[in-house]
């Protein structure tokens, strides 16, 4: 994906600006990697994200949706506000920012990833708003890569456990966090925790010339969890 513009979002904009140096360093031109601060559950975040990008770039070939919110509890004790923001963060962004990219998708037939998560496919205790938020995303890839060809192709990566400061995001104790990642661990067959670099070259593979006839297709990457 080497010399395409980039467009990064997130909520945080000191991380944007480190991701950006990140992305420099590694070869990309200062003036094709831009940064929108926003929240994309937001009413208007992804009419901002989009007419940035158009107003930059004048174009727009991928997206990757990727902000991801998990509350862990037993339905009985869970926050009705954390169900809500599941739903916005896992489901309703990711729909919101692909009817407004796909304008622009259709004219560069481009592609779009999103990612998902092992945790819908799997029946677990204490995540069954977590799960249902990520199987519908799940649904959606599926639905909307008949919809959208074949114009736009729509595929989904589904990582396991994968190493990230999510785990401190969790509304647990630092000792039920522990616990959480050492059974993650027990329960992988690969034996560990996956890493970002596990996980990046599938969305690159999808967004490539090698995906050029996938869509609709759910990738797993998890070290083995879910067989």
């Amino acid at each position: 994906m080497k010399g395409r513009p980039l467009v990064l979002v997130g909520r945080r904009e000191a991380n944007l600006l480190e991701t950006r140096a990140r992305c420099i360093a590694a070869g990309a031109s200062p003036s094709k990697v831009t940064t929108v601060a926003v929240d994309v559950t937001e009413v208007h975040a992804a009419d901002l994200i989009v007419s940035q990008t158009m107003r930059e770039f004048g174009m727009l070939a991928a997206l990757v949706n990727n902000a991801g919110l998990a509350r862990f509890a037993a339905l009985e004790h869970a926050e009705s506000t954390d169900w809500q923001r599941m739903i916005e963060t896992n489901l309703l962004a990711p729909a919101a920012l692909i009817s407004k990219t796909i304008p622009a998708l259709r004219r560069s037939r481009g592609a779009i990833v999103n990612l998902g998560s092992i945790g819908g496919l799997l029946a677990l205790p204490g995540r069954a708003v977590y799960g249902a938020s990520k199987a519908a995303l799940a649904h959606l890839t599926r639905s909307l890569a008949r919809e959208l060809a074949p114009e736009i192709r729509v595929n989904a990566v589904l990582p396991g456990a994968i190493d990230t400061e999510m785990y401190a995001d969790l509304g647990l104790s630092p000792e039920e966090t522990d616990r959480l990642r050492a059974e993650m661990v027990r329960t992988t067959p690969l034996g560990r925790m996956g890493t970002v670099d596990d996980v990046v070259p599938w969305i690159e593979l999808l967004l490539g010339p090698a995906g050029e006839w996938v869509t609709g297709s759910l990738i797993v990457v998890d070290g083995g969890r879910s067989c």
